[in-house]
């Protein structure tokens, strides 16, 4: 049995993180940030972009637009009158007001990838070629001891991979544990060096080349340091060659300001733990040591010993300070060069675990740092930033170089759950967490001045406060919560007395505000499948319990773009097309009518009609329809014939209406101004097929391939023939064409001397100044066109002047760069050219993007390969030749390619029924500004483009999510545009297979995953979720912190705080909820003891007396009661009912439920698991199995029991088979039987493994076995007492072991029906990992599995990877047991996708070595890799 596993959502979150100057031809990017979780690498750039204006900015400007001119308020009037000073210096609110900062920062993600290896570090270093580009190049460490170094490559706008360096095979990694060893990155802050952890308290250090001095030493050529910028590299064992106590590293850093590369390692000579306290405490060591890389000398600086055992981590202090900061778990540590100590406790713990001389203690301070992360503001301030969020400021006191004290600051703000933080310059943090979205926060120190009279508590100044003008709210928190006590009182510095009352002096402050953050949902902790409903209609909907700590909650992902249909239109038709339009009635000025644009495209306007138009009756019919009512259509005109487009024209004061034999010019109102029969001479020409409009040209295209440009005169108001002789003869022909304006500025003409040329739109040869006047701001106008040999052409108007051609867009290779060839000629007329499948379809240059959208190339072709290019603006690297003289300083790089199977219809075919069966498969942009359901006003904008036809798909680009394509969920969508005529900017009408509607996204869905997404925070974490299916509900078992307390037998507590600083520990306890999935209210919930939480949560059918079919839905809950360390654990079983009762009138819903407790069972073990199999219920109780009747409604009846392995994991069903997953003993194959009741073991898996899940796999009659275990080892095993290896089929066979390298938390099986339609579907297995990432695990048949198979070996051998990693050493399992790796049944889905990226001329090579066709691989591939 074989199978494919791909990734449906990729990590979520940021685990390590770092900024550096990446890319050189990005100005408006203050610096990059490159983030990495678990397989993937992402690169951002920090924009700095105007602030948006706030509804209430708007609405004031609103107010004084309506006041009288001469009656408003006059500057400063408002802050004198509530002062009530009487007196107001308008000269200080005019200064005060310049102040205000109209910028923001944010994210904008420039690229990513998946890698084929597990990242553990990411830094920065420059190396001597930074010299000459004054960029930084890229680190990246991964799990198997590897370095990569990376650099940025204009030419291709990605990283390309300079070196890589491998440490797998030292002695070190030789050690049975090397695979719970992560391997830590470092690089030294002048670039030096880098050093990465091995295991066996090693190092591997990695030089680079800095001065030609070092070159001169090392004997090397110049020329060759650049393409080889590093030296040998060596491990350095820090037992033998620095100190013998230097062992069991705890942490290690680079510190700042030695003329060497000097190392700070943390350690601890002698492990120990809380109950070892009395032989070993204070166990921890700090070395600081400097590298001599030309001799290998390592002498040690300063060596500390006696610090506390529960050293955590290192930060280090700036130059001008010197030293270490340690983070222990009950205090900071700071540490010179001279050994000398400063400890700051948080709690009582600190001086019972330790004897370290501290500060006193704050007698209310009782905090705990486990999970903080340290970040440095300035070069004496640094904040600490808890496992819960909040944000503490730690000033260090110091008097020259000697640091007296440390001086802690009440909690500031609550943030994200750090997992790295990073100082990126410019004032800015970065927060990056695992487990919730990441911020990105601006500390900037200013002086501010403080009134003498003002009451004032130096015991509790502060030294940083939270910036109330951008508050930090992304947690959605009260403001008490969310900046605790931040006074605004800090340390003052007297920098002299103002005359006057009160003297006034000045305090220094580091303002903290929140900028930007990366969304993201953390660890998937378990999924259920429910029903969503949009309109009238039911969606499956995957409902995932996500995040952790105040961050959980849950998140909704559907596989295609959730709509809602507002209305339907069954009046407007429109099978063949519709297009909103906004258009005004023209104002008169000398004679000339024109309309006055303002910003960008059809900024602030809305549509007033809408054209459509059918093919039935025949010859067709367009209809112009406005707004009649409040949600009618009125249809005030009918025009026999089709519509091939419509537009706004003359600056929104006319329509252009394009029909299949002529090209019109309506007024508003809908009547004829002007008509142009498109006809040569008397003679008619070939219909027109497509046009693009785009004031004030028209590009119509004909059946024949030939075109027709025409130019709109604004005096006249009338369109006219444009000269077409630059471009070649009049029969020449071409296969699409399209217009674009370019709003970005990212088309810039370079002349053959290497200037900048005039944008187009500057020409002296335009018609008027009137015209120049009313037309578009200075934005440039572009025709693009495909001839029929795979040419594109761009050529600039009004000129017609070619600056760019590319013959690789009929291939869709990767990049297309100009070629600089004069226009092609066209291919003889004699005989016709017959239709090719790679000829393309359908072009189209549009924006994409939210708040600042870049033009991107889209390109269909006939076959069904569909692709989006990215627009980059780069130097010409090489001068024009062909006899052109200006070109484009661009470049189009790949960034999304699908495949699809299309309907194919008879091109013969030109009857009637024919016409009206085709399907038209077009680009269509639009804008949309989405609503969202907290607050109605508050809205972004989204450019985006709609893709018709069959595959009906949007594609949109986010600024923190990059470039997707979603499914829109029609069978087909014939016609699309974006309408406002009902005065919303959120709206769509579509015709689809249901019909002309009126469509709008769901509220709050969001678009910067490979799903759609709905976040629901909770500000809990939910460990459990299932679907209630008859009363469609969902039941969750949260989790909530609790003070946990030890108790003896007879219930007498054993310990309680003896003191101030100390409490209780913490323990986890778990409610269970109700929740109604439509509006995610809670119906009602169960709390368990504090000291109880829940492990398994299930859905069952029970037999009961209280239906007629003698079957039911309950829920099952399984817990354990923790009674501490002395006594045994104990667990429970509860059987809850989900009842109807009469609502709440208080409640605006109709029904309303209540979870019923019918059976409490106690057990003497914790219950783990439970299933439900033939109306029975099957739970584990410790090491047994246990299955059970359920009794008149009451009581839980044994009827069999199972002695099973040590923890019992999973348990799954189906029919009368169980599979029982096992902490040690793997995984059981057990046959239930009825009469008599018995289980009765069928095989075993002999290995011992950590079955974290396991489930059955099946397809056309065979079945297997999927076992995934704690290390991310997916393994499927078969039962086959055919083979003599498995003794009569005693032993589960593995036959493939597949290495996903993370650990499976949920999965759920469900159905895959085909093609074939059988009567049985096939099974595919949905899998959520605690990386937030979701697979898919597919059946896949012989014949497809062979070409896949060979495919993948070709693509490992022929496809440069990310960082030279290679794909096939990542998915092997190290297994001593066989003679070669066993990863040949399942199909690596990461490395396959790769296929599909390359150009057609790649993939043509690719298969004709494996000796299949290209389409027949694409087909393969496309009919495996859907979500579900």
């Amino acid at each position: 049995m074989h199978a494919l596993r791909h990734v449906i959502l990729s990590p979520s979150g940021v685990e390590f993180a770092v900024a550096l100057k990446l890319i050189s031809s990005t100005p408006s990017t203050l610096v990059n940030v490159v983030t990495a979780k678990s397989n993937l690498l992402r690169v951002y750039g920090i924009r700095e972009q105007p602030s948006p204006t706030s509804d209430h900015v708007e609405s004031e400007r609103d107010k004084r637009a309506r006041v009288r001119k001469g009656t408003e308020a006059v500057e400063g009037e408002v802050e004198m009158d509530q002062s009530g000073e009487g007196w107001v210096n308008v000269g200080a609110v005019k200064s005060n007001a310049n102040q205000e900062t109209a910028t923001t920062l944010r994210f904008h993600l420039l690229r990513e990838h998946t890698l084929h290896g597990t990242v553990t570090g990411v830094d920065k270093v420059r190396t001597m070629a930074s010299s000459d580009d004054k960029l930084d190049r890229l680190l990246i460490s991964f799990k198997d001891a590897k370095i990569a170094l990376l650099e940025w490559s204009d030419a291709i706008y990605d990283l390309v991979t300079v070196s890589i360096h491998t440490y797998e095979r030292s002695p070190q990694m030789a050690v049975l544990d090397s695979h719970l060893f992560r391997a830590e990155l470092r690089a030294d802050s002048l670039s030096r060096c880098a050093a990465l952890s091995l295991p066996k308290d090693s190092i591997a250090i990695l030089p680079f080349y800095q001065t030609q001095a070092e070159l001169d030493v090392m004997e090397q050529d110049q020329s060759l340091a650049r393409e080889v910028p590093y030296s040998p590299s060596f491990v350095l064992d820090l037992v033998a060659d620095v100190d013998s106590n230097l062992r069991n590293v705890i942490d290690f850093v680079f510190l700042p300001g030695y003329h060497n590369p000097t190392i700070a390692v943390l350690c601890q000579s002698e492990k120990t733990w809380a109950g070892r306290l009395k032989e070993y405490r204070d166990t921890g060591r700090l070395y600081i040591f400097t590298l001599d890389l030309l001799n290998h000398t390592y002498p040690i600086i300063t060596a500390v010993d006696n610090l506390p055992y529960d050293c955590l981590s290192l930060l280090p202090c700036a130059q001008s300070i010197g030293g270490v900061v340690i983070l222990t778990a009950n205090s900071l540590i700071y540490v010179d060069q001279a050994a000398r100590r400063v400890s700051l406790p948080v709690n009582a713990w600190s001086a019972r675990v330790g004897d370290i001389p501290s500060l006193p203690l704050d007698k209310d301070l009782d905090l705990i740092l486990e999970g903080s992360r340290l970040v440095f503001a300035d070069e004496k301030t640094f904040f600490v930033i808890r496992k819960d969020g909040m944000i503490h400021s730690i000033e260090i006191i110091s008097d020259g170089r000697t640091v007296s004290r440390l001086v802690l600051s009440p909690a500031l703000a609550q943030t994200t759950i750090p997992t790295v933080t990073r100082q990126l310059g410019w004032g800015m943090l970065f927060v990056g967490s695992t487990v919730g979205p990441s911020v990105l926060l601006r500390a900037v120190r200013v002086e501010e001045e403080v009134v003498e009279g003002e009451a004032e508590d130096t015991s509790t100044a502060l030294t940083a406060v939270v910036d109330t003008k951008n508050a930090m709210d992304i947690d959605d928190f009260d403001d008490d919560d969310l900046y605790g006590e931040s006074k605004p009182v800090t340390k003052t510095a007297a920098n002299g007395a103002t005359p006057g009352a009160y003297p006034l002096r000045t305090r220094s402050v580091i303002h903290i505000s929140l900028c930007d953050s990366l969304p993201a949902y953390g660890p998937i902790a378990d999924m259920t499948f429910s029903l969503s409903k949009l309109g009238e209609r039911y969606v499956p909907e995957l409902v995932v319990a996500t995040g952790g700590g105040h961050l959980g909650g849950f998140t909704l992902f559907q596989r295609d773009l959730p709509l809602r249909t507002k209305r339907k239109l069954h009046v407007l038709g429109g099978a063949r097309g519709i297009w909103s339009i906004p258009v005004r009635q023209s104002h008169r000025v000398n004679g000339t009518s024109y309309e006055k644009t303002s910003g960008g495209l059809y900024a602030g306007e809305n549509d007033t009609i809408v054209i459509s138009t059918d093919a039935n009756p025949s010859p067709g019919v367009s209809r112009i329809a406005t707004r009649a009512a409040k949600t009618d259509l009125t249809i005030p005109t009918r025009i026999p014939g089709t519509t091939v487009s419509a537009g706004p024209f003359f600056q929104r004061t006319a329509i252009l209406h394009v029909m299949t034999n002529a090209i019109r010019v309506l007024e508003p109102d809908g009547t004829e101004r002007q008509i142009i029969k498109d006809m040569d001479g008397n003679m008619p020409r070939a219909r027109i097929k497509a046009c693009s409009i785009c004031d004030p040209f028209v590009l119509i295209l004909r059946e024949d391939e030939t075109i027709g440009l025409f130019i709109g005169e604004t005096e006249r108001g009338k369109i006219r023939r444009k000269d077409m002789s630059p471009m070649g003869e009049k029969s020449s022909r071409y296969l699409a064409g399209c217009f674009y304006t370019d709003t970005s500025n990212a088309f810039e003409m370079a002349t053959t001397d290497g200037t900048v040329a005039a944008s187009s739109n500057a020409d002296n040869n335009i018609t008027s100044t009137l015209q120049a006047a009313v037309t578009t701001g200075h934005n440039s106008q572009w025709l693009v066109l495909i001839r029929p040999q795979g040419v594109m052409e761009i050529w600039s108007l009004p000129k017609l002047t070619l600056v760019f051609s590319s013959v690789a867009i009929g291939t869709l290779e990767p990049v297309l760069s100009d070629s600089f060839d004069p226009p092609a000629p066209s291919p003889p007329q004699d005989p016709p050219r017959k239709l090719h499948d790679l000829d393309i379809e359908q072009i189209l240059i549009a924006p994409l993007g939210e708040s600042a959208p870049t033009p991107h190339l889209f390109v269909f072709m006939r076959c069904g390969h569909l692709a989006v290019y990215e627009v980059h603006s780069i130097p010409l690297s090489t001068s024009p030749s062909g006899g052109r003289s200006v070109s484009l300083q661009i470049v189009f790089t790949k960034v999304l390619t699908r495949t699809f199977e299309l309907s194919k219809q008879e091109d013969a075919e030109k009857t009637v029924l024919a016409e009206q069966k085709r399907i038209s498969r077009t680009f269509v942009p639009f804008v949309t500004s989405p609503t969202t359901s907290l607050n109605v006003n508050a809205s972004h904008t989204l450019t985006g483009v709609f893709f018709t036809g069959d595959k009906p798909s949007w594609i949109i680009r986010t600024d923190k999510g990059g470039l997707k394509l979603f499914p829109s969920g029609h069978a087909v969508v014939h016609a699309f545009t974006a309408c406002s005529l009902w005065e919303s900017k959120a709206e769509f009408l579509v015709y689809s297979d249901e019909g002309p509607t009126l469509l709008e996204w769901i509220p709050d869905v969001e678009l910067d995953t490979s799903l759609p997404k709905r976040s629901l925070p909770r500000s809990r974490p939910y460990s459990n979720i299932v679907f209630e299916p008859s009363a469609s509900l969902i039941v969750a078992a949260s989790t909530l912190p609790a003070r946990f307390a030890s108790y003896d037998e007879d219930n007498n507590m054993l310990w309680e705080p003896d003191g101030t600083g100390v409490s209780f520990p913490q323990c986890d306890c778990s409610t269970l909820e109700l929740i109604f999935p439509d509006s995610w209210i809670t119906m009602d919930g169960y709390e368990f003891a504090p000291n109880e939480y829940v492990n398994a949560l299930e859905c069952v059918t029970l037999e009961t007396l209280s239906t007629e079919s003698g079957n039911r839905d309950f829920i099952a809950v399984g817990t354990s009661i923790d009674r501490g360390e002395d006594l045994a654990v104990k667990g429970a079983t509860y059987i809850f009912e989900v009842v109807e009762v009469v609502p709440d009138p208080s409640f605006n819903t109709q029904r309303w439920y209540k979870l019923k407790l019918r059976v409490r069972d106690d057990s003497k073990g914790p219950v783990t698991a439970l299933c439900g199999i033939n109306g029975y219920l099957v739970s584990s109780m410790g090491q047994k199995i246990f299955v059970r009747a359920f009794d008149l409604d009451e009581r839980l009846v044994g009827v069999a029991f199972l002695d099973v392995g040590v923890y019992v994991t999973s348990l799954r069903v189906l029919k009368n088979l169980l599979l029982i997953g096992d902490a040690v003993k793997s995984v059981w194959l057990v046959a239930f039987q009825e009469d008599p009741y018995k289980l009765v073991i069928l095989a075993k898996d002999i290995r011992r493994t950590y079955a974290t899940n396991v489930d059955f796999f099946f397809t056309n009659g065979e079945l297997s076995i999927v076992l995934n275990d704690e290390e991310g080892v997916l393994r499927m095993l078969t039962y086959d007492p055919s083979d003599p290896d498995s003794r009569g089929g005693q032993h589960l066979m593995c036959f493939t072991e597949f290495h996903c390298h993370k650990e499976c938390r949920a999965s759920r099986t469900i159905a895959r029906r085909t093609k074939e339609d059988n009567e049985i579907p096939q099974a595919k297995l949905i899998a959520g990992f605690t990386d937030g990432s979701l697979s898919a695990l597919t059946p896949v048949d012989e014949g497809a599995f062979k070409r896949l198979h060979l495919l993948q070996g070709q693509l490992l051998r022929n496809v440069q990877h990310v960082a030279g990693l290679n794909p096939k050493a990542y998915r092997i399992v190290r297994n001593d047991t066989v003679s070669k790796p066993m990863s040949r049944g399942v199909l690596d889905g990461q490395l396959l996708e790769t296929f599909e990226e390359l150009g057609i001329q790649g993939q043509q090579e690719m298969t004709r070595q494996i000796g299949t066709e290209r389409i027949a691989v694409l087909r393969d591939w496309s009919l495996h890799v859907g979500p579900w």
